[in-house]
C-alpha cells in the first residue's frame, strides 16, 4: 500500500484476519481494542498485515497450530506486529526524511462531503435514540440531556461540510475526538459499579492468556479500549470518529 489510509485501517485488518483465520466470524471486543492500540501507536497498516502474516506462520509451527486449532485472537499477533512496525520505521529512517514522512501522511479527502454528512446524521440519530431511552429513567435524565447536547453538536458540525475550499479532515477529526471523549466520560460516570465489575472480570478472562505477551503500556491501552467498546455496546452508542466511517 502506498500510504496509510487510516480511515480504512480497522476494516482492512479485520478482513485480513478473517481470511488468514479461514472463518468470517465477528471480531471480538478484545480484537477491536487491540486494533485501536495499534492505530493509536501509529503502526502503519502494511506493517500490521505483515505482522499478522508472521504470527500465523509462527502459530502453524506451534503445537496448537499443528493440532488444527484455530488462532482465535489478534492478541497472539501483537509481538509480530510491533516487530514489523519497528523494522519498517528503521528502514524508513535509513531511507531519509521523505520516506518517513510518506509513512505518516494520510489522504486528505477520501470521502465525499455527502458521505460524511450521512455519517454524522446517522450517529446523531443513534445518540438521540439512546438519549430518549434514558430520558424515561429519573437516574438517566442528566445523562440523556448531555447526550442530546452531543447530538446537537454533531449536527452543528455538518455546517463545516458546506464551507468552500478543501475539507480539513484532521480538524474535523479533532472535533469528533472531543465529542467522543465527552461521550466516554458520560458512560463511565453513569454505569453502575456492579456492571463495571462484571465488564472488568469479562475483560480479565479474555486477556488472561495474552498478558505475558504484551508490554505494560500496551496492556493498559488495550484494557481501556476494551472497556470503552463494551460501554458503547451497553448504551447503544456509536463511535463518532471518522475512523469508523467506512
Amino acid at each position: 500500500m502506498d500510504s496509510w489510509n487510516y480511515f480504512n485501517y480497522f476494516t482492512e485488518i479485520e478482513e485480513y484476519f478473517w481470511k488468514k483465520r479461514g472463518a468470517h466470524l465477528l471480531v471480538s471486543p478484545l480484537d477491536w481494542a487491540i486494533m485501536e492500540t495499534w492505530q493509536k501507536a501509529g503502526i502503519p497498516l502494511d506493517a500490521a498485515l505483515k505482522g499478522i502474516d508472521r504470527a500465523f506462520e509462527s502459530y502453524q509451527r506451534s503445537r496448537r497450530g499443528g493440532l488444527g486449532k484455530p488462532l482465535k485472537s489478534l492478541a497472539y499477533c501483537t509481538d509480530a506486529v510491533l516487530e514489523a512496525a519497528e523494522e519498517q520505521q528503521e528502514a524508513a529512517a535509513g531511507s531519509g526524511p521523505n520516506a518517513a514522512r510518506a509513512m505518516r501522511t494520510a489522504p486528505k479527502e477520501i470521502f465525499s462531503r455527502e458521505e460524511i454528512k450521512a455519517y454524522f446524521a446517522r450517529n446523531a440519530d443513534r445518540v438521540r435514540a439512546s438519549a430518549e431511552k434514558l430520558a424515561v429513567s429519573q437516574a438517566g435524565s442528566e445523562f440523556s440531556s448531555r447526550l442530546q447536547e452531543i447530538a446537537i453538536s454533531l449536527e452543528s458540525s455538518m455546517v463545516l461540510l458546506d464551507a468552500p475550499g478543501s475539507l480539513d479532515l484532521e480538524d474535523l477529526e479533532r472535533r469528533l475526538t472531543i465529542l467522543d471523549d465527552k461521550q466516554q466520560a458520560l458512560m463511565a460516570s453513569h454505569v453502575s459499579e456492579e456492571r463495571m465489575l462484571q465488564l472488568r472480570r469479562e475483560m480479565d478472562r479474555q486477556l488472561a492468556a495474552y498478558r505475558k505477551k504484551m508490554k505494560a503500556e500496551q496492556l493498559a491501552l488495550v484494557e481501556k479500549q476494551y472497556i470503552q467498546k463494551r460501554l458503547l455496546e451497553e448504551f447503544g452508542l456509536p463511535r463518532l470518529s471518522l475512523f469508523y466511517l467506512g
